[in-house]
């Protein structure tokens, strides 16, 4: 029997309760599969201890989780605490050490939900953007001089590696010659930014010469949004540095129906460290305790996660029971229009799960 070991980091606002829901999903997806376990250890690290203590996990702690297979994450950020210092203080300090550098985001129309696009089918929006997620715009590179006073300044320089960019367009064009339009999309903004996204765009053209049966184009980060919206069905796979991506990917998120149906991998593709896995929503203090966050995009990211583990199987079972429950729209939450609470569509995917005979 296999075991794998998933430090489970809840993190702030709804993450407490969409985890809880995760690990209940994965749990009825092992017993259902029967050939593996999990064991979650959970980590109180988030918003709520760095108040209490002054750090949002402890000075050993990326050693504490350096052994687990993986890492499911909730979300990280409180109304009372500055974005930046949440952010790199919890998330990016276990990305960035545990080079995670590949960030993949699956965006599609599931059964049962409509895309706010005009006659959009999940046939013709079905993308993986891939977001470079260890340097460029977030490198945490600047600083700021003079506070408070008229001459002050503050910079944030963005930083591209050749070994980043390489690592990054290599894994892109691999993952568009799996899927099956074998169809990649390269977001840059060289036209501004003369050094850096040049360097992007020359080493894209020279990777693919690797990858001579993957069709690729290019595309300026404001005119993709355009194409996202106006032409989705000539999409496929993406690839986009670090901001650009970020952004992109809320925005498929929101054209597929909902932030609470999306799903991340952040990966190690090396495996040299754990990787995580983690919904997009964020915290949403606002439905805080209200029992109505959507636990579609954890149980997307444990998709993922059991595919990273290589439960294949499992994984397609998971995603089956996920697009059972969309397709119902008494089982959509309020992000997808519906009244269904967090508890009832776990439950739903926990019976889909065992009624599967596939």
């Amino acid at each position: 029997m296999r075991s794998y070991r998933i430090a489970a980091i809840p993190g702030d606002g709804i993450g407490t309760e969409v985890i809880a829901a995760g690990i209940e999903a994965l749990t009825a997806c092992a017993a259902r599969d029967g050939g593996f376990t999990f064991t979650f250890e959970h980590f109180d690290w988030g918003s709520e201890r760095y108040k209490r203590t002054g750090a949002f996990m402890p000075e050993n702690g990326r050693d504490l989780i350096r052994g687990h297979d993986a890492i499911l994450f909730g979300s990280a950020g409180a109304p009372d605490v500055p974005d930046h210092i949440t952010l790199w203080g919890l998330r990016l300090a276990i990305c960035q050490p545990f080079d995670q550098y590949a960030n993949v985001r699956p965006t599609r129309i599931l059964p049962g939900i409509t895309s706010p696009l005009r006659a959009v089918t999940g046939s013709e929006l079905d993308w993986v953007i891939v977001r470079e997620n260890s340097e460029g715009e977030y490198a945490g590179v600047g600083g700021r001089v003079h506070r408070g006073l008229p001459e002050e300044a503050a910079t944030d320089v963005s930083m591209f590696t050749r070994a980043g960019v390489v690592r990054i367009m290599r894994f892109a064009f691999a993952l568009a010659r799996s899927r099956r339009r074998r169809l990649l999309t390269v977001v840059t903004k060289s036209n501004a930014q003369r050094h850096g996204m040049v360097m992007w765009d020359e080493i894209a053209a020279e990777v693919a010469r690797e990858f001579p049966d993957v069709t690729w184009d290019r595309m300026l980060v404001d005119a993709m949004t355009m194409r996202m919206t106006l032409k989705p069905q000539t999409l496929d796979t993406i690839v986009a540095t670090n901001l650009h991506a970020d952004i992109l990917s809320d925005l498929a998120a929101a054209l597929a129906g909902s932030l609470g149906i999306a799903p991340t991998a952040n990966l190690n593709p090396e495996r040299t460290f754990p990787s995580m896995f983690e919904p997009i929503h964020g915290s949403a203090f606002d439905i805080m305790g209200q029992g109505i966050a959507n636990p579609i995009g954890t149980f997307w990211s444990g998709v993922m996660m059991l595919e990273h583990l290589g439960e294949g199987a499992a994984a397609a079972r998971l995603m089956r029971a996920i697009e059972r429950v969309t397709a119902d729209p008494a089982l959509h939450t309020p992000d997808l229009g519906g009244t269904a609470t967090t508890t009832k569509v776990t439950g739903a995917v926990c019976d889909a799960l065992a009624g599967d005979n596939q």
